[in-house]
């Protein structure tokens, strides 16, 4: 079983970092080097998006099985930018291997920030020959940076874990995200922003990309803050095999594990989604099919009226069955049961499609559930099996004035 332990993504042994202020923002720390002391096996996924950001792009020809170091930029996503962002990518890649002796094939590249604007690339250089001089390893190291990564998150976003396999071998994972708007992710593995890195140092197998995949769709792909999918997403994995152990390709706790830390990061990025005050949780059970649990609980996470309602503590639970019905998934409305957690409440609203409650005490005691920090959406479908779980956060007015001015 996992334990989850301060840490971040420096935790699994042979991982360095960095996070340095290079001035592409005007204060703030806004580059972070990644470094494993072997070469890691890695597993990305990408966005789906069809306009995809320059380092998206480089990344995804070049994918490459195995990655020795990742670089990252804040404050400029380096998206729009045509051939010239292609070329500044690359020179990313190879300035960090020119500071590490590495091959450029060898050096992963993400960004993040504003759309349509050229790298200063003087900038960029300078930062990198920085971080990979003060790479290193533990806390200090892993705060800075999951703190050069970040654009509107208001926290840092970090989890590390420990599991013994079935093999005896003691093995860590870490990971740090951003994330807090334009997010919606839907990555692919070969195909605002959530850029997320994620270190271990068990033994992994190319054959891991398949349950890489699952993972990713059970976890970061079932967060959204505002239904919009960004230009640049990416997620890395990297597995270098310092612990020493038999492949954990197919470990189960190894696999449950990941999972763990890699949900408790989503969670953290859907609360801390752009003029948040609440994190709201989508529980869909008894559906047909796992596509269509998935899509229900995205449905429901992404309408606007549905946050609103969460935002004000309104029990309008009409606007829930109104993106059940938009959701385009099987259901029968009179074997379907809807419930409202907060706090210590648990609240069934309706039960073989009618509602179990109309008077307005009873409503009063809906409003109070929502009332709370982390609101859950509990819908039964009773008609399969299946389930799926997500995260979003509540539609404020702080969103609306973070966006408008975003570029400004």
């Amino acid at each position: 079983m996992v334990e989850i332990i301060d840490g971040g993504v420096t935790t699994p042994q042979g991982f360095k970092a960095a996070g340095v202020h290079s001035g592409v923002k005007y204060r703030s720390l806004d580059l972070g080097v990644l470094y494993s002391e072997v070469p890691a096996s890695a597993f990305v996924g990408y966005t789906s998006n069809n306009v995809k950001a320059a380092p998206v792009q480089v990344m995804m020809r070049e994918n490459s099985p195995t990655l020795s170091a990742v670089v990252i930029n804040s404050g400029n996503a380096n998206a729009l930018t045509g051939r010239r962002g292609i070329e500044d990518a690359i020179a990313m890649k190879q300035a960090v291997a020119s500071e590490l002796n590495l091959d450029p094939v060898q050096v992963g590249v993400m960004s993040t920030g504003l759309i349509g604007r050229f790298m200063d690339m003087h900038k960029i250089r300078y930062g990198i020959s920085r971080a990979c001089r003060e790479l290193g390893s533990g806390r200090e190291c892993d705060g800075l940076i999951a703190e050069a990564i970040m654009t509107t998150d208001t926290i840092k976003k970090e989890c590390a874990g420990r599991v013994r396999l079935q093999d005896g071998t003691l093995v860590y994972i870490g990971g740090i995200s951003k994330g807090s708007g334009m997010i919606a992710p839907h990555m692919k593995v070969l195909h605002g922003t959530t850029l997320s890195l994620i270190t271990t140092d068990a033994t992994l197998s190319p054959a891991f990309r398949e349950k890489w995949q699952e993972i990713l769709d059970d976890s970061m792909n079932m967060v959204s803050v505002d239904g919009d999918q960004s230009t640049n997403d990416t997620c890395i994995l990297l597995a270098n095999g310092k612990a020493n152990g038999k492949c954990a390709d197919d470990d189960p706790e190894f696999i449950e594990a990941l999972r763990t830390v890699m949900t408790r990061i989503a969670r953290t990025i859907a609360m801390d989604g752009e003029g948040a005050t609440k994190l709201i949780e989508v529980q869909v059970t008894g559906a047909d099919t796992k596509e269509d649990a998935r899509k229900l609980v995205k449905t429901i996470i992404n309408s606007p009226l549905v946050k609103s309602a969460i935002f004000g503590s309104d029990p309008n639970y009409g606007r829930i069955m109104m993106a059940l019905g938009n959701s385009g998934c099987k259901f029968n409305l009179e074997d379907v049961r809807l419930t409202i957690k907060g706090g210590d409440m648990e609240v069934p609203i309706l039960d073989s499609g009618a509602p179990i409650f109309q008077e307005e005490r009873a409503v009063e005691v809906v409003r109070m559930a929502m009332d709370n920090k982390e609101v859950t959406i509990l819908v039964d479908l009773a008609i399969g099996r299946e389930s799926a779980t997500g995260w979003g956060c509540d539609l404020t007015y702080d969103y609306v004035r973070i966006n408008a001015e975003y570029a400004t």
